[in-house]
């Protein structure tokens, strides 16, 4: 398959998977405010890596409640997309929005000092 056409695959389950986590009636899912980063699907679309980031909740509980629910977003997915081999989903939770903002932090709280001005040394001539 070319790889334009796995990118645009790529992002429509990207946008997909947005709709349909809003519609997840498990509470370790609703309440965790997530957000899907990335989607990684394998060349011939029997698996896909769905990287998400959360803003609330326990890590570990909001793995186990989209474990629960892959089937049911498993089957959505299948309803909005036009693919031929629906993949096989597994949840990766992605840290790099949460080390983002972790940097950033650090960076604001650094204090800000303006160099001082060096005084001129006057140098002689010692008669070179």
């Amino acid at each position: 398959m070319a790889k334009y056409r796995q990118n645009r695959i790529n992002e429509e389950m990207q946008k997909e998977l947005m709709g349909i986590l809003r519609r997840v009636k498990d509470p370790r899912v609703q309440d965790a405010f997530l957000s899907v980063t990335a989607v990684d699907c394998t060349a011939d679309l029997k698996y896909a890596k769905i990287y998400y980031s959360a803003l609330n909740g326990d890590p570990r509980e909001i793995a186990k409640g989209l474990k629960a629910a892959s089937g049911f977003i498993r089957r959505e997915l299948a309803h909005s997309l036009n693919l031929r081999i629906t993949p096989e989903l597994s949840f990766l939770q992605d840290s790099s929005i949460t080390y983002g903002a972790h940097i950033a932090s650090i960076l604001n709280n650094l204090e800000i000092s303006e160099p001082e001005e060096e005084e001129e040394i006057e140098e002689t001539d010692g008669g070179f």
